[in-house]
């Protein structure tokens, strides 16, 4: 009698193919705008840290334009900043980006959107990735953001870092949970 296939789950591949060039740093000397750092922590269903997970992120510049042929808006490049970077977990699930942080971006019927970072995670077990969104806090636009506001309102602080006291770049917490109490919110884009 055959034996049924065993389950299969997507990865760990991330260290050994994406993560060999570091893109954790997308700031250059000369790269407008104001420097801040994300850390976080990817974090299972029991709180568990997921030790190989990947954070892709794709932002706007200061400017709130994004280094892409698509977008025409009035807003001007900068030549220093490609706003794309990926960050592995470690032992701790724990991750690290430097950047900037992202100018508010026109969105439909031009309206503002808060300026925030999207963010993909690619994780283990998932056999599709997660999409979700960094926002800021004490940001006015995020009153008045499509997408916050699409969420129900008990559940938007996991989208919204936390600002932390740090000695040069300003540093914002974004742990990510999986699912379970308190799971980020994830979009379906």
């Amino acid at each position: 009698m055959a034996q049924p296939t065993s389950s299969q789950t997507v990865g760990p591949f991330f260290s050994c193919a994406l993560l060999r060039d570091p893109l954790n740093d997308l700031v250059r000397p000369e790269t407008r705008g104001e420097r801040i750092t994300i850390v976080g922590r990817v974090l299972d269903g029991d709180g568990v840290a997921v030790p190989d997970a990947m954070i892709e992120i794709w932002q706007a510049n200061a400017d709130g334009r994004y280094r892409h042929p698509e977008d025409k808006q009035e807003a001007r490049l900068d030549p220093a900043f490609e706003g794309f970077g990926r960050a592995g977990t470690d032992a701790n699930g724990a991750f690290r980006l430097s950047t900037i942080k992202p100018g508010a971006v026109t969105g439909r019927g031009a309206k503002l959107q808060a300026p925030h970072i999207n963010v993909t995670v690619f994780a283990r077990g998932l056999l599709n990735h997660l999409n979700t969104r960094i926002y800021f806090p004490d940001e006015a636009l995020n009153a008045t953001d499509e997408w916050l506001q699409a969420v129900d309102a008990a559940r938007r602080h996991t989208l919204i870092a936390k600002s932390e006291a740090a000695a040069g770049a300003r540093v914002f917490r974004f742990d990510i949970m999986l699912q379970g109490k308190d799971e980020t919110v994830f979009f379906d884009f």
